[in-house]
């Protein structure tokens, strides 16, 4: 009897610090596209924030760790760090695939990274290692999924079209948790308790 191959989310960013709705993000790909599991992986570099991350790399992955450490479910992957560098999206799904020989594959995406897409290093290859899973927030534009339209097949985009991934309102981004940090402002509850007791003890990103 053959098996139904394990459905593998990967979800890629700097992660500094992750925050609670980066774990609703993962959490609605997870329900609503039936995957068997998210694997979060946390960039060393990414090609459009050369600055880097605030934080460094073993912060990062430990704040990570805590957050989904009730979460069987989710994952933490450290290819990237491992890789050192610029972290391109089409490498580490290509070597994702090898390790999972035989899984398939979703690329988490929110709704506002399609624009840009095209322009990310071999896209048409990233669409075939990997379906993009498009999430789109409650109260921003639905998703502009032509944006794929030059990079896979009008049967292809139908379906990736059918699997967007719809989730609640989440006013949060890491950079607005670090300046509240930074400024002395109310931050904690935007983070998993775990994680904000981590940057207290290891005083991160104050000024």
């Amino acid at each position: 009897m053959a098996t139904t191959p394990t459905r593998i989310g990967i979800f890629g960013g700097s992660f500094d610090p992750v925050h609670r709705g980066h774990l609703l993000l993962a959490e609605c790909c997870w329900r609503q596209a039936g995957l068997d599991r998210v694997v979060f992986i946390p960039t060393a570099q990414q090609p459009l924030k050369p600055r880097g991350p605030v934080a460094g790399e073993a912060d990062r992955l430990a704040m990570l760790r805590l957050a989904i450490a009730e979460r069987p479910e989710f994952d933490v992957s450290t290819i990237e760090i491992d890789r050192g560098g610029v972290s391109y999206t089409v490498e580490t799904l290509r070597a994702l695939q090898l390790a999972h020989p035989g899984a398939e594959l979703f690329f988490l995406m929110g709704a506002d990274s399609l624009a840009d897409f095209p322009t990310w290093r071999e896209p048409a290859t990233i669409c075939e290692l990997a379906t993009p899973l498009v999430v789109r927030r409650a109260g921003t534009p639905p998703p502009n999924f032509e944006a794929l339209a030059p990079l896979v097949s009008a049967e292809r985009l139908a379906s990736i079209r059918n699997q967007e991934v719809e989730m609640p309102a989440t006013p949060i981004s890491s950079s607005a948790i670090r300046r509240l940090i930074a400024e002395r402002g109310e931050w904690q509850a935007l983070v998993p308790e775990r994680v904000a007791e981590y940057i207290e003890e290891r005083g991160l990103y104050r000024a």
